[in-house]
């Protein structure tokens, strides 16, 4: 069907993607971030911000209802599963992160997990269903970032997932529930006006509200639409429209779906190897690297004789936190990254616990510390870089750099890394049955008939219940 407008057009291909148009490069990115987004999500689950929002979903109640990942004893209707299990998911800022910026796989995993369970019996949710839904949503959120110059750049006003993630979960969820070309288009017009939160409640446990709320949003505007629910039928064309969000927006048609070129095919994610913003891990490398020319692995730092540290990064201002106060704080922090990697050689989960960021000699070093902002160092995470001089008292200077840090889409995570990194995570809240049983469930995605399986692990059933009824072919 031919399109009039750039909104009607994103509808069509809504619409007209099949699974058929699915690669073998966006099938194994895309099952990449979908074991990491679990994982992410199940550690997320025992964070104090998760707690605080299953505490307040609990007032809600409906006849159908979804799992809460990681509980086997507490389910919530659809979309307060999708906000909770979102909210996991940033819990930690430990999800996958894309270029133009934006967490691309929180907003539409828990939207699409907590549909699937409420679907008719006789309307089966397979791998390649799943994997055909979850990438429209995360191509739509790739597309309309590319309708702005501003959204390259980290962002200074709004959080981008609020925006892009909620019409990206709105366009996965309306795919899962077959909606028309009209409905679909609803379903854009409808998330538009969820979308948006502002980058103030960076470093807070209300950001991570954010994703929950896309997914939740996104989900909740299909099923709006799918009521015959209406909005403006040119929503993604006009400046007052999905353009309010930018200074520069130029809405573009997509290809056509004769040879439809996914963006997840030229463009990878980053996956995190620990829990901060993406930007600390280019200084986490280059000061990992540095401390070598100090000490051997084992020892520790002689902070006595270190005399300043100069940490050079673009001028990101909600991560310049030069004393963080808080695990939110310390996750937004180039400082903090800096001299946790210098101390420890190495950040992990438990670098932000209290007694990490309290510990007298982090403050020291902290205090020695300042950033520097070269002119050359834009705020792009697909060119930024960071240099790290330490200084000694003798007036010795240490230098190291780093280009692209490893997890970074130029240099990914290994399929062992990344195994690893899930199974820390998940064997956090799941039985090592249920957490081999998502791994080897994914990996074989693509020919799993009933994706209730996967939500069968997610709440922790045993595998030997559940691998019975994979089905693969």
């Amino acid at each position: 069907m031919w399109a009039k407008t750039v909104t009607e057009n994103f509808a069509n291909v809504i619409h007209g993607l099949n699974a058929s148009h699915l690669t073998d490069l966006v099938i194994q990115r895309s099952k990449r971030m979908i074991l990491d987004t679990l994982g992410v999500g199940l550690l997320g689950t025992s964070t104090d911000v998760f707690h605080k929002v299953t505490q307040y979903s609990k007032i809600y109640h409906s006849d159908a209802s979804s799992t809460v990942w990681g509980h086997s004893d507490f389910r919530l209707p659809p979309p307060y599963a999708a906000f909770v299990n979102g909210i996991a998911v940033h819990s930690m800022d430990f999800d996958d992160t894309w270029h133009p910026a934006t967490h691309p796989s929180g907003a539409v995993l828990p939207a699409l997990f907590a549909l699937s369970e409420v679907l008719p019996q006789k309307q089966k949710f397979s791998g390649l269903d799943m994997l055909l839904a979850f990438n429209v949503g995360i191509e739509v959120q790739g597309r309309l970032m590319r309708f702005s110059n501003e959204a390259s750049n980290v962002p200074k006003r709004f959080h981008p997932p609020t925006v892009v993630g909620t019409m990206g979960s709105a366009a996965a969820t309306a795919k899962l529930l077959a909606l028309d070309q009209f409905k679909c288009k609803a379903a854009l017009a409808v998330a538009a006006s969820y979308a948006g939160a502002p980058m103030a409640n960076a470093a807070t446990q209300t950001k991570p509200l954010h994703i929950g709320n896309a997914a939740r949003h996104g989900l909740e505007a299909a099923c709006l639409a799918s009521l015959g629910l209406q909005g403006n039928k040119q929503i993604l064309d006009m400046e007052s429209g999905l353009g309010a969000f930018y200074t520069d927006y130029t809405p573009r048609f997509l290809p056509t779906l004769q040879s439809y070129s996914w963006l997840l095919d030229q463009q990878d994610v980053a996956i995190k190897r620990f829990p901060a913003h993406l930007g600390t891990h280019w200084v986490a490398d280059a000061v990992s690297s540095l401390r070598k020319h100090l000490v051997e692995s084992d020892e520790p730092v002689p902070i006595s004789r270190i005399k300043k540290i100069v940490v050079k990064v673009p001028d990101v201002r909600y991560v310049n936190r030069p004393f963080p106060n808080s695990e939110h704080e310390a996750r937004h922090s180039f400082q903090f990254a800096a001299c946790t990697a210098l101390l420890d050689g190495s950040i992990s989960v438990q670098s932000f616990s209290e007694q990490n960021i309290s510990r007298p000699e982090l403050k020291e070093l902290l205090s020695k510390t300042k950033l520097e902002h070269p002119a050359d160092n834009k705020p792009s995470f697909e060119n930024l870089y960071c240099e790290v001089n330490v200084t000694l008292q003798d007036g010795e200077v240490f230098r190291e750099h780093c280009d692209t840090f490893y997890g970074h889409w130029r240099k990914p995570l290994s399929t062992d890394d990344l195994k690893k990194k899930f199974h820390s995570n998940a064997s956090s809240v799941l039985s090592v049955e249920a957490t081999e049983g998502i791994i080897e469930t994914v990996e074989n995605l693509e020919k799993v008939e009933d994706c209730s399986v996967l939500s069968a692990f997610l709440k922790g059933t045993q595998s030997t219940k559940v691998l019975s009824k994979m089905c693969l072919p």
